[in-house]
C-alpha cells in the first residue's frame, strides 16, 4: 500500500502512532485514574464502530503504522473484537505494521482468543499489585484473581503481554522489586508509570508521586538493569533485567519528559482528537468525517497536526491541581 502523505507535525516529527479510544466506561475506579462517581459519555456521542473503522483506515491510509485500542476499558464495549478484527485487515499489505490493545484483564479471559484471531499480538495489562487487599484499595473493586487468570488465558492464546504498573508512593511503591521478579517468573516485561495530573481524583496526587529514577536506583542494588535499545513505539525507555532475562520499561512524563520524540495522538470514542495529552487542544473530527467525508476528514487531521504542541507542561506539586480537567479514561491511556 501506498502512503497517500506521511503525517508530520510542524516540529518534524513524524506521527505513526495512533491511540484510539473505544470507550470512556471502565469496570474499576482505579484512584489515580478517576473519582469514584464518574460521569460517563452518553452512548449516543460515541463512534459507531464503522465510523471507528474508517477513521483508522484513513489514517493508516495517511501514514499510521501503529494502532492501540483503549479506553477507559475497551473490552467493556460489547464487539470490540469485531472491531479489533476489521481494523486487523489493515496488517500487512494494508499499511499497519501492529495492532496492541490495552486493558485492566476483567474481561481478557473471555476475548483473548478472539483478540489474537483478530490480528493483535501483543497487549499491554494494567497491573498496579499482586497483593488482593492492595488491589481492592486502589481499584476500589475486587478483581485480582480475575485478572490473573485474563493474564493466563491471553498467553494460552498466544498473546504476549506486558505488565503496567503504575507506582504509588506509600501505596504499592514496596512491591515493584516483588512486581520485577513475578512478571520474570511468568515471562512478561513490566513497564512502571509515574502518576499524572489529569482530571479531578479524590486523593492528592502531590501525594501518590514518586520520581523513577529513585525507583529505578533501588531496583539497581538488587537487579542488573542493561539499557536497551528496545522501543514499542510508545513512550517507555527500557533495561533488560539480567537476572529475569525481562525488559523493565519505564515511563516518565514527571521527571524525565520525553515529548521531544513525541510519534503519537489520540482519538476519544466521540471523535475529538488530541494531539498531546497534556493539553486541551483539540479536533472534531467526527463532525469533520459526518458532514464531509474523506476529504474534511483529512483537512481536520492536517489541521490538528499543525497544532500538535512542542510538549506537556505537567506539573505536580504543593498546591498544583490536576494539569487538566479531563481524565486518562477520556482521552485514552
Amino acid at each position: 500500500m501506498t502512503v497517500e502523505t506521511g503525517l508530520a507535525d510542524s516540529f518534524g516529527r513524524r506521527i505513526t502512532y495512533l491511540r484510539m479510544s473505544v470507550t470512556d466506561r471502565c469496570d474499576l475506579r482505579c484512584r489515580y485514574c478517576m473519582s469514584e462517581q464518574m460521569q460517563f459519555l452518553p452512548r449516543r456521542d460515541l463512534l459507531s464502530f464503522d465510523e471507528l473503522a474508517r477513521i483508522a483506515e484513513r489514517f493508516v491510509a495517511r501514514g499510521i503504522r501503529r494502532i492501540r485500542l483503549t479506553g477507559g476499558e475497551p473490552l467493556s464495549r460489547a464487539g470490540l473484537p469485531v472491531l479489533a478484527a476489521r481494523i486487523g485487515g489493515l496488517l500487512g499489505e494494508g499499511g499497519l505494521q501492529e495492532l496492541t490493545l490495552t486493558t485492566n484483564g476483567m474481561r481478557l479471559g473471555d476475548h483473548a482468543r478472539a483478540l489474537f484471531d483478530a490480528g493483535v499480538r501483543r497487549i499491554n495489562v494494567s497491573l498496579d499489585s499482586l497483593r488482593a487487599d492492595r488491589f481492592r484499595a486502589i481499584a476500589r473493586r475486587d478483581g485480582l484473581e480475575t485478572v490473573l487468570r485474563g493474564i493466563d488465558e491471553g498467553c494460552a492464546a498466544g498473546l504476549a503481554i506486558k505488565i503496567n504498573m503504575v507506582v504509588l508512593k506509600g501505596v504499592n511503591d514496596d512491591e515493584v522489586a516483588s512486581m520485577v521478579d513475578w512478571c520474570g517468573a511468568q515471562g512478561h516485561d513490566l513497564s512502571l508509570i509515574e502518576t499524572m495530573p489529569l482530571g479531578h481524583v479524590d486523593d492528592r496526587r502531590v501525594d501518590q508521586y514518586v520520581a523513577l529514577d529513585t525507583v529505578r536506583d533501588a531496583l539497581a542494588s538488587r537487579f542488573t538493569l542493561v539499557p536497551s535499545a528496545y522501543r514499542t513505539g510508545g513512550s517507555p525507555r527500557y533495561y533488560e533485567v539480567r537476572e529475569t532475562g525481562r525488559r523493565l520499561g519505564l515511563i516518565t512524563p514527571m521527571s524525565n519528559n520525553f515529548c521531544d520524540g513525541c510519534n503519537r495522538i489520540r482519538l476519544t470514542v466521540d471523535g475529538r482528537l488530541y494531539m498531546c495529552l497534556g493539553h486541551d487542544d483539540q479536533i472534531d473530527l467526527k463532525s469533520a468525517y459526518r458532514d464531509g467525508g474523506v476529504a474534511a476528514l483529512d483537512s481536520a487531521i492536517d489541521a490538528a497536526l499543525g497544532a500538535k504542541p512542542l510538549r506537556h507542561t505537567f506539573r505536580i506539586g504543593a498546591g498544583a491541581g490536576p494539569a487538566l480537567d479531563r481524565h486518562m479514561s477520556v482521552t485514552g491511556g
